[in-house]
């Protein structure tokens, strides 16, 4: 079965990776995409090849099968609407939304309409990463006593300015960067996030940016494993990769390190925008995500990865704001 698969909004950063592998994958019709800003269309469909649709509603008025949503955060819980509405089933970027209200929303649409809402967490889908995971809950390292994540990477608004708006982004570097580990924590664990306790600043963008740039975070999990998020735009432009996420899981038999991105080639070139650039060879986890979505929407299964888990990421982030600015842990309720 074809199917016919579009995207909505090409703001984030990462529709230019979807675009590329909707056209490579088997099995895919991808119609094209939506995108109300002009000179950010005329950039996009020129950059990959594909029909441009001026407003959403014509998109949809296509039927896809399904759409992947890659607006600006504050942004999605209309488009996620809009998909519903046509009878669309939806791959989110994360963070879902920006708020809860506009999450719950979000939920509601897809609910009412019977269509299937996954959230992007590409991470999940990484073959190291599901080793780890494996490991973990086969008890190979005994009783967890501490995680410490990472997920640095450079400051986006230079590829996509919305990134550095707060009313748009729902923040900075925090709630960029905060919600993979928080999935992955509550993912390895089959636990909630309990309590959370951040210190946020802005110490990389040397008063240029109006939003956080790193954060550090502390969360207590509902079995009572503790971890640290240390999340931040720190990476320079000219740094050798762009994304970076590792996790180092200390048990009471021994330590699990998990760098995600380690499997690259150095090369040295003249010319190029980072130098040495680190040639990524390992496998794909956006495209495994896609196929899971895309397996999802023939066969009827529920996705791995659902409105929850982006809902849940999410309300990490938001907490992680609101311990910084009050000075005090915050505890998630129900």
């Amino acid at each position: 079965m074809t199917l016919r698969i579009g995207i909505m909004s090409a703001a984030h950063v990462h529709a230019d990776g979807y675009a590329q592998l909707l056209k490579q994958i088997p099995g895919v019709d991808f119609i094209g995409f939506s995108d109300e800003e002009a000179q950010r269309g005329h950039a996009f469909a020129s950059a990959h090849g594909v029909r441009w649709f001026r407003r959403h509603e014509e998109l949809l008025a296509e039927q896809p099968h399904g759409v992947i949503v890659c607006s600006e955060n504050r942004g999605h819980m209309e488009l996620v609407q809009m998909a519903a509405d046509a009878g669309a089933h939806v791959l989110c970027e994360k963070p879902i939304e920006v708020s809860r209200e506009r999450a719950e929303a979000m939920r509601d649409a897809c609910a009412a309409r019977g269509v299937k809402f996954m959230t992007a967490f590409p991470m999940r889908f990484d073959p190291s990463v599901r080793e780890v995971c494996a490991r973990v809950r086969a008890g190979e390292l005994g009783q967890v006593l501490a995680v410490n994540g990472i997920n640095h990477s450079e400051n986006p608004s230079g590829h996509r300015a919305w990134f550095a708006d707060p009313d748009l982004a729902g923040g900075g570097a925090v709630m960029d960067h905060t919600v993979h580990l928080a999935d992955l924590l509550r993912w390895f664990f089959q636990a909630e996030v309990e309590t959370v306790h951040a210190e946020v600043g802005n110490p990389f963008a040397q008063g240029t940016l109006s939003v956080d740039t790193a954060g550090l975070i502390q969360v207590t999990l509902t079995n009572g494993v503790f971890a640290s998020i240390d999340c931040s735009w720190s990476r320079p432009a000219g740094y050798p990769r762009w994304g970076h996420l590792q996790m180092e899981i200390i048990g009471e038999r021994g330590t699990l390190v998990l760098d995600a991105f380690a499997q690259a080639l150095t090369v040295y070139a003249k010319g190029g925008a980072r130098w040495p650039e680190w040639w990524q060879w390992g496998s794909d986890p956006n495209r495994a995500m896609i196929e899971h979505f895309l397996h999802c929407i023939r066969s009827g299964e529920e996705p791995e990865v659902t409105w929850r888990d982006g809902f849940e990421a999410m309300r990490v982030a938001l907490a992680a704001y609101e311990s910084s600015a009050q000075g005090a842990v915050v505890r998630l309720g129900a």
